[in-house]
């Protein structure tokens, strides 16, 4: 990466955390772009380049845990699809457990904010289909699709209900076990799963 990647990559983690400190402070609605540029010291029109919408600065933090994650796994030397797959869901839950308060707070502010959810929604269903992509290029067959999207879906709903089981501890729970605990679930065909033919 070069100085001025480097560069951009700081204001926009700046900003992200400006806006958090605002909205932790004075709540998500009381908070204008306008206070969030001048506790970041940029102007409104640079903050619009890093972030097109208010919602996009809540979700930032997740959009990033998500895709830094699938970045690791795409430099790691080729592993079996399963290990790889353990890899990517941990290492997004160990970037979200480095700020633990701005997962609750993404939460808490996604809530009752209808267009905050959307955004949420919007970012885990692009980083499905990347990682789907991603799946394809491993398996024997890259033109499987459904078998792709398929472990992409239940990589990312691991992730979600880890996620939301911890935040409704309160944040008390540890993450990986949650997650050992509902990949076991999944491993031991636990979960039903609908029977093809059957109405």
């Amino acid at each position: 990466m070069g100085i001025r990647e480097l560069k951009m990559a700081r204001t926009r983690r700046l900003i992200s955390d400006k806006a958090f400190e605002l909205f932790t402070c004075n709540g998500y609605q009381r908070t204008t772009i306008e206070q969030i540029a001048a506790a970041a010291e940029v102007g409104p029109r640079t903050l619009y380049r890093y972030f097109p919408t208010k919602e996009t600065l809540v979700v930032e933090f997740v959009r990033t845990s998500l895709f830094d994650a699938l970045e690791d796994l795409r430099s790691q030397p080729p592993a079996p699809l399963p290990v790889a797959l353990n890899s990517v869901i941990g290492k997004v839950l160990d970037v979200m457990a480095t700020d633990p308060a701005r997962v609750l707070a993404v939460y808490e502010i996604s809530g009752p904010n209808g267009s905050v959810r959307a955004q949420l929604g919007d970012v885990l269903w692009m980083w499905r289909d990347a990682l789907a992509g991603e799946v394809a290029q491993r398996l024997d067959d890259p033109s499987d699709h459904v078998t792709a999207q398929l472990t992409a879906a239940f990589a990312i709903n691991i992730i979600e209900v880890v996620v939301r089981s911890w935040v409704n501890s309160g944040g008390t729970a540890d993450m990986r076990t949650l997650a050992d605990e509902t990949m076991a679930l999944l491993r031991d065909g636990k979960i039903p799963v609908p029977t093809p033919g059957q109405a």
